[in-house]
């Protein structure tokens, strides 16, 4: 989908490319604790781990690729393509990646570089009345850290049942299978004369009857899809011990994934990345469409229905139409095989990402916690754990039902939407498009294409905040199939999770006003101001109004305990 599908993502790639190499700074006092003024601190005599970088810029942009082009590609954006109009929705879909998505996604790739922090310690020195803003990001993360892995067990449960010299879903004759199941396109198609209404292809009853076991309704939970279940813990598996190092293993990981598909070359400059990245991302989902479309527009010719007949699967629109096609292959066995090993790739280093993403944010906000001994380890450790355990839900006979809750209100659409509105007016207005402006121009060598300011003031939180009243007020109640509606407290717990990001933001600049003492326009004043070491340190310091910050910093000795080395870009 579009390339701000995960809005911290970007920042915490650049924050570790980007660091440098001197030691750390723990409340203004060299790392070895020696206190000029014989004070000492009480971080004195503890070591931090080195922070961890990336290899080179290759390792970055590859990084980047694989978290924004992944599963949604293949499986959403054809979902959403077909829900929303077809070839009508590549109008609108163009609009807002011009206006929208490439703005976004380089607003956050700046930001990431220029502050060196994580998704939410970035808007706190940039602007702390909008801290919220990374809170709803992370948030956002943890959404996605439980249910994009379920869409890789899936994948490896379909690759299980690759090893076999016929695919079970080639034909009907199985235990799963029922007296409707009908292979149009086997041997026994020629036999068919009157066909039964009620038919359905062998490649739907794997998915809905062996794969899901899906139950009547959220209502029926039913039992816990074991096989699933242990798909999803050895996914689970792989993802901690690829990213248990940090950004090298990440890095290096994602790069074996994506030379799969493509070669990148990493001597361009932010702005050629972001709209590279962006324009590949789409290019991706166009390709996917272009396949699912073709295989569904055989199928409803085949079984002589509309394509709306076969088209109802929602999110598993992928897992149907991609395995119809290798049926019709020669070795069939082995085109299956290949292309879910390429669905687990794009989906890992997606996964990658995410949760090095939401690590970085937790590790930046408490460094003298987390950078000690094996404490990062143990973190992700613990997310990845939790993240299983809620992830059991979607493996039950009813998990399919809270998969879409998840996919349709927690971590897409309507929250997106909301976030982007705030980061644009934060950057565009408060920070300031023009110094915001001035900063990647130090930090790149060129102020990018007005245009982009222009997106970042005026179109992009206006067609943002379009779009959102546009779904409010049209709203329609979730359907899966387009048949079974849920009940209502079903509906309430997908707004909960929608809402359970978009709060953090309006929660927070009231928590932050709050807080901070003085009279309201000197709060307001406060919190409005950027942090002051958040300074240019390329060509144009000299011209930073908060060049002359550097000798009061060092007498209030109220520098953060986050390293110097992580202030740096």
């Amino acid at each position: 989908m579009l390339p701000h599908r995960s809005l911290a993502v970007s920042k915490s790639c650049w924050n570790v490319m980007t660091a440098e190499k001197s030691g750390p700074v723990i409340n203004g006092k060299p790392e070895d604790g020696r206190d000029p003024e014989g004070s000492s601190s009480s971080l004195d005599n503890r070591e931090y781990n080195e922070r961890g970088q990336w290899n080179n810029k290759i390792e970055f942009v590859l990084s980047v690729a694989g978290e924004i082009i992944g599963l949604g590609n293949v499986w959403r954006f054809p979902y959403l393509c077909y829900k929303n109009g077809g070839g009508a929705f590549f109008v609108p879909y163009v609009i807002f990646f011009v206006c929208c998505g490439i703005p976004v996604f380089f607003l956050e790739t700046a930001l990431g570089q220029f502050t060196s922090e994580g998704g939410i310690t970035c808007w706190r020195k940039v602007c702390p009345l909008f801290e919220g803003i990374g809170y709803a990001t992370q948030v956002i993360e943890a959404h996605l850290n439980v249910y994009y892995v379920v869409i890789l067990a899936w994948a490896i449960f379909y690759l299980f049942n690759c090893f076999t010299t016929e695919l079970p879903w080639a034909g009907c004759g199985h235990y799963w299978n029922t007296e409707n199941c009908v292979d149009f396109y086997g041997e026994n198609a020629t036999n068919i004369t009157n066909p039964n209404p009620n038919a359905t292809s062998p490649v739907i009853e794997f998915w809905e009857r062996r794969v899901l076991k899906i139950s009547d309704g959220i209502e029926h939970m039913g039992g816990m899809r074991w096989e699933l279940a242990m798909c999803l813990a050895l996914a689970w598996f792989i993802c901690y011990f690829c990213i248990w190092k940090g950004p090298k293993s990440t890095g290096k990981t994602c790069i074996l994934s994506e030379l799969l598909f493509y070669t990148v070359h990493g001597n361009s400059r932010s702005i050629e990345d972001c709209i590279m990245l962006c324009c590949l991302n789409s290019g991706t989902s166009f390709v996917a469409g272009f396949a699912i479309f073709s295989v569904l527009g055989f199928m409803a010719y085949e079984q002589n229905v509309p394509i709306e007949a076969v088209a109802e699967s929602g999110p598993g629109l992928a897992f149907i139409a991609y395995p119809k096609a290798v049926t019709m292959m020669p070795l069939s066995p082995l085109w299956a095989c290949l292309f879910f090993m390429m669905l687990i790739f794009l989906g890992l280093d997606s996964q990658f990402v995410c949760v090095e993403s939401l690590v970085t944010a937790v590790v930046d906000m408490y460094p003298e916690t987390f950078r000690r001994g094996y404490r990062r380890e143990l973190l992700i450790l613990g997310m990845s754990v939790i993240s299983f355990f809620i992830g059991l839900i979607m493996c039950t006979e009813g998990g399919m039902y809270v998969f879409q809750l998840f996919d349709s209100y927690a971590a897409s659409g309507m929250c997106l939407l909301f976030v982007a509105i705030f980061e644009s007016i934060c950057i565009g207005w408060v920070y300031g498009s023009d110094r915001f402006y001035t900063n990647i121009e130090d930090m790149i060598g060129y102020k990018p294409v007005f245009f982009i300011k222009w997106c970042w003031m005026i179109l992009t939180p206006g067609i943002c905040a379009g779009i959102f009243l546009f779904f409010l007020i049209k709203y329609k109640p979730l359907k899966y199939n387009n048949v079974y509606t849920y009940p209502d407290w079903g509906y309430g717990i997908g707004w909960f999770m929608a809402m359970s990001s978009m709060v953090c933001i309006p929660l927070g600049i009231i928590w932050m006003i709050w807080k901070t003492p003085g009279t309201f326009s000197e709060r307001m004043k406060k919190l409005t101001t950027p942090s002051p070491d958040l300074k240019m340190r390329g060509k144009l310091a000299a011209l930073s109004p908060y060049a002359a910050n550097d000798a009061k910093l060092k007498i209030d000795g109220k520098i953060s305990t986050i390293s110097e080395k992580e202030t740096h870009f």
